[in-house]
């Protein structure tokens, strides 16, 4: 077989200043890669094998591109917590496209309350609002409804104890705000030309995923053999 004869070798780009996107893909359980892409060269810079998506992966990965004389001047990661505590010095953008997906994951596509109804409509918005829009949305949001997130309800076996009542809701709505500092570095840093989501890498590992299950049934070492040939030249 073709791939047998196909060696992963050391995968040396260009070192310059670059956006990256970064964001892993699974194929199994426990084996996943880490790709950071450059957005505007269609380039893949680096990939890692993880088992799990961390934090620390996210920063070894960064390391070994700035080891490698790149300079990373912003970075596209689709949310994860952590990850910007890290590189304090790095301009982070987190995706709306993965924003948008966790809002509605909390109030599904249909909610039921006014106030989810709300919430995710203003969701809808990001990608067509200026940072200036999208918070006064948010901050009207939250005038009319902050009442209604601090409701509580008391525990059915002890009346001592209680939960909030819109739990779903409250996650929907501070995801928004914990994360909106970072969801319009692109128009703070216009020069930049920093995408708004990590599509390009999204679209690349449906791809992959393609590719996987044409030539399902390959074993574990033949799977990692072809990820790699299409992470370098595809």
């Amino acid at each position: 077989m073709q791939l047998d004869a196909y060696t992963n070798q050391p995968h040396n780009p260009t070192p310059r200043k670059v956006v990256v996107i970064a964001d892993a893909t699974f194929s199994g359980k426990h084996f996943g890669m880490l790709v950071f892409r450059d957005p505007h060269t269609k380039e893949n810079l680096h990939w890692r094998e993880i088992m799990y998506e961390t934090v620390s992966a996210y920063q070894l990965g960064i390391q070994h591109m700035q080891n490698k004389g790149f300079k990373v001047v912003a970075l596209v990661i689709d949310g994860r917590r952590g990850v910007r505590e890290v590189f304090p010095d790095i301009p982070i953008q987190k995706c709306h496209f993965h924003q948008v997906k966790t809002v509605t994951k909390y109030t599904t596509r249909k909610p039921k309350l006014p106030a989810g109804v709300g919430l995710r409509y203003i969701a809808l918005k990001l990608k067509n609002s200026t940072e200036t829009e999208f918070t006064k949305l948010l901050d009207d949001w939250y005038n009319k409804w902050g009442e209604f997130l601090k409701e509580r309800t008391p525990d059915e076996y002890n009346k001592r104890k209680w939960h909030y009542t819109h739990k779903r809701l409250r996650s929907a709505y501070f995801s928004l705000r914990r994360n909106l500092p970072d969801l319009f570095t692109f128009e703070r840093l216009p020069e930049l030309n920093i995408p708004k989501t990590t599509n390009s890498l999204e679209s690349y590992f449906s791809h992959i995923k393609t590719a996987l299950r044409v030539h399902r049934g390959l074993t574990q070492e033949r799977r990692k053999k072809l990820i790699g040939f299409l992470l370098r030249y595809f």
